[in-house]
């Protein structure tokens, strides 16, 4: 598995360092139950405000469900479709909108089922399996083709499976997976002191 580890300004824990989001798929390999088991267990473990739980995840294994895995892969964007062709296992984060507990609204659910959601992918970079959030599908598509209650908010499609060299893509997309990978300097993010004023470490 090519990892392409994270060039850090300042030292952070290998399982984050080596996280990134491949589009190379190998088609061959499927995610175990037990696998998955894990990924699930470590999304329910993650935080969330007033330990309400807001999230709730659809999933479709390829090799279990093709009919139901192929209606989800038909609410992705063109672009997303070149290569989660590929991928064994779909799912898709639905975020609620209402406290449990008190039935009043919850601001919160959105952030949380992030939360959630960076769990399953740390926990699928501890198993050695590849995991890529989308925003490139058709939300409303899949409300409809899934029956998402109007009180939980569709947030991403989620591929899994195992990384595959870059070459099993087309040439746009490898050119995507192969560019070095890079982010923005912290004092533009991060701010101390007051808004704009970027974090000096």
């Amino acid at each position: 598995m090519d990892e392409r580890r994270a060039i850090t300004s300042a030292p952070i824990d290998e399982l984050l360092a080596k996280r990134w989001s491949p589009r190379a798929f190998d088609s061959r390999r499927t995610v175990s139950r037990e696998q998955l088991a894990a990924l699930l267990e470590a999304a329910r473990w993650a935080p969330s405000c007033n330990g309400d739980e807001p999230w709730r995840y659809l999933m479709w294994d390829r090799s279990r469900d093709p009919q139901g895995w192929q209606k989800a892969f038909e609410c992705l964007s063109e672009n997303n479709k070149k290569w989660v062709k590929n991928v064994p296992l779909l799912m898709l984060s639905c975020a609620g909108s209402i406290f449990g507990h008190s039935g009043k609204a919850n601001r919160y659910g959105q952030h949380d089922t992030g939360a959630a959601s960076v769990c399953l992918a740390l926990q699928g970079a501890a198993l050695g399996l590849a995991v890529h959030q989308m925003g490139g599908y058709d939300a409303t598509k899949a409300r409809v083709s899934f029956n998402i209650p109007e009180e939980y908010t569709p947030m991403a499609m989620i591929a899994i499976g195992y990384q595959a060299a870059p070459d099993v893509l087309d040439d746009e997309t490898r050119e995507k997976e192969i560019k070095q990978r890079a982010r923005k300097a912290l004092e533009t993010h991060f701010f101390e002191g007051g808004w704009g004023e970027g974090v000096r470490l």
